[in-house]
């Protein structure tokens, strides 16, 4: 018997003692991050968040970056930050991607410097999240000539469509989808107003910018029907809007967290980079780069929206200038007499009044823009468009023979090529090349050897050689870097810039004699591509003065 009350006692205090356990068990807070995707309440429609110790430890290194970059857009952009932080594998995979690739990071926070001001202007203007103004590194890796198979063009990548719906003109003369200034406005409205189409769900809005918003509507009504949640992560979608979604995010993880990545964010002031200047008539781009101190490829970056190397003559008239720059350009234009301003009549396909022009006209070219290719200099270039060297250094105001892949160079008329250069007073050009055969650079906060010999498209470690460093040498604001001049050398680029589809469309005007074969072999292109990208109508019969539409540059657009 006391044998049975001890046995039952012992049993009692185990009993106990195990359900204590228990009780402390459950008050354990979690230790692994959960990495599905975040719910859905049917009720709402609203995020449902897991557990995560990761948020904290995003926003701390968001802290960290910002207070490292002082009066950048970095600072700024990170600061409007507002789409949730989401664990999720289809995010990871998108930053295990840009992580191996570091060069296309470069690469494209190069491209994006003239633009993100302006982009967050609008961005905090309208009340968007701060990461919307990463979009264009997913859309058109800042490409502002960006072009994709499905006619999407731009920055923002406009399909014609949608550019009308939102005010982008697009004309013979010029495609509002490349202008960055009225692109970055439309492109803003439309996804505001997605926004507001799905109550603020911005995941579900930036679906609906790539794949459209009925699609995505029918998406969400296939959820509904069979009782799924119907959130972005958990509706059946295109591949492409699948990996749409988490690019952004993933993009936007990273810069957020710079230094915990070792990416370096290159130095980009929180200003204006350009103006915009109403010039108030037609005028000559070459001539526009040339009254502002430019060169032309710079420009043309700025202002990639006109078809020809011409403003359109009913307008739009306003030109994006660097800041620096306007002053200059305003006092240069003002001087500039006004039966100047165009030194070649352009006539819209719907006439036929080139058909009536002297033959003297006829031979001359709608456009003398020329895209420099890998590996080619200046020698080549000249000798293929039958000019000398000093008429291009001329035309395009290069300090020295130095060219590289990607510039657009203007191929002087006949009167510059026998150096007969007329023209008014310009100011100073603000320059600093010393000769023809040495450059100097004069480093700014953040520059890194690496980003000044991408500038200058020279290998890292002959920036090192000339200058006497060590190729980890942190490089200080204000010190000065001797530059040599490279000879034909192609940019080293990333496969982000090899193949990326900065492509545009440029328009010949049929010359008498002219056959389909002469004008495939003076733009470098075939023949069948000639027929694709021209109506049967156009390649079979060519008359003089009709128009034949080539594509310059094309290639896969990627990111």
């Amino acid at each position: 018997m006391h044998v049975n009350f001890n046995r039952s006692a012992n049993f009692l205090l185990l009993l106990i003692s195990l359900m204590f356990i228990g009780c402390s068990d459950t008050s354990r807070a979690p230790l692994s991050v959960n990495d599905r995707p975040p719910e859905s309440s049917r009720q709402d429609n609203s995020y449902v968040r897991h557990p995560s110790n990761k948020l904290s430890f995003f926003k701390k290194n968001k802290a960290k970056t910002a207070s490292s970059h002082k009066n950048t857009v970095w600072e700024r952009m990170l600061a409007l930050y507002s789409l949730p932080e989401i664990d999720n594998e289809r995010i990871d995979r998108e930053v295990d991607w840009y992580l191996q690739h570091p060069a296309s990071l470069a690469v494209i926070q190069q491209r994006a410097q003239p633009y993100l001001h302006h982009i967050l202007e609008e961005i905090e203007t309208k009340d968007l999240p701060g990461e919307i103004a990463l979009l264009p590194i997913v859309e058109s890796a800042f490409l502002p000539d960006a072009y994709s198979k499905s006619d999407a063009s731009g920055l923002w990548q406009f399909i014609p469509s949608t550019g009308n719906d939102f005010g982008l003109q697009q004309n013979y003369w010029y495609d509002g989808r490349r202008d960055v200034y009225a692109s970055t406005k439309a492109a803003t409205d439309y996804l505001k107003q997605l926004s507001e189409t799905f109550d603020g769900d911005w995941l579900l809005a930036l679906a609906s910018y790539n794949y459209g918003k009925g699609n995505v509507r029918k998406a969400i009504e296939r959820n509904e029907d069979l009782n799924l949640p119907t959130d972005y992560w958990s509706l059946s979608l295109p591949e492409e809007t699948m990996n749409y979604v988490p690019r952004l995010l993933a993009v936007a993880k990273i810069f957020a967290n710079a230094e915990e990545y070792n990416i370096r964010l290159q130095h980009i002031p929180n200003k204006p980079y350009f103006e915009v200047v109403d010039v108030h008539s037609q005028l000559d781009l070459p001539k526009a780069a040339e009254l502002a101190n430019t060169p032309l490829y710079e420009f043309l970056k700025l202002n990639p929206g006109f078809n020809h190397a011409t403003t359109a003559p009913q307008g739009p008239h306003q030109l994006l200038i660097p800041v620096d720059k306007v002053q200059a350009f305003k006092q240069n234009l003002a001087q500039l007499p006004y039966d100047e301003r165009v030194k070649q009549k352009h006539y819209p396909r719907e006439t036929n009044l080139l058909a009536k022009r002297e033959e003297s006209e006829l031979k001359r070219p709608l456009t003398t823009l020329y895209k420099v290719k890998s590996g080619e200099g200046l020698t080549a270039i000249a000798s293929k468009n039958h000019t000398t060297i000093e008429a291009l250094r001329k035309a395009n105001h290069l300090a020295t023979t130095s060219v590289r892949a990607g510039m657009v160079l203007q191929i002087p008329a006949s009167n510059i090529a026998s150096n007969k250069v007329t023209g008014i007073p310009f100011l100073p050009k603000t320059t600093t090349e010393k000769s023809a055969a040495v450059q100097y650079y004069v480093a700014k906060k953040g520059d890194t050897l690496f980003n000044v010999a991408q500038r200058y498209s020279v290998p890292v470690k002959d920036v090192a050689e000339w200058n006497k460093l060590n190729m980890k040498t942190a490089l200080l604001a204000g010190q000065k870097l001797t530059i040599k001049t490279p000879g034909q050398q192609a940019l080293a680029t990333s496969p982000s810039l090899t193949t990326s589809n900065s492509v545009r469309s440029i328009s010949y005007i049929v010359r008498q004699g002219d056959s389909l074969a002469q004008i495939s072999r003076k733009f470098n292109v075939s023949m069948t591509d000639l027929r694709k990208w021209n109506p049967p109508a156009a390649s079979k019969a060519l008359i003089p003065g009709k128009i034949i539409k080539f594509i310059l540059s094309a290639g896969n657009r990627t990111t």
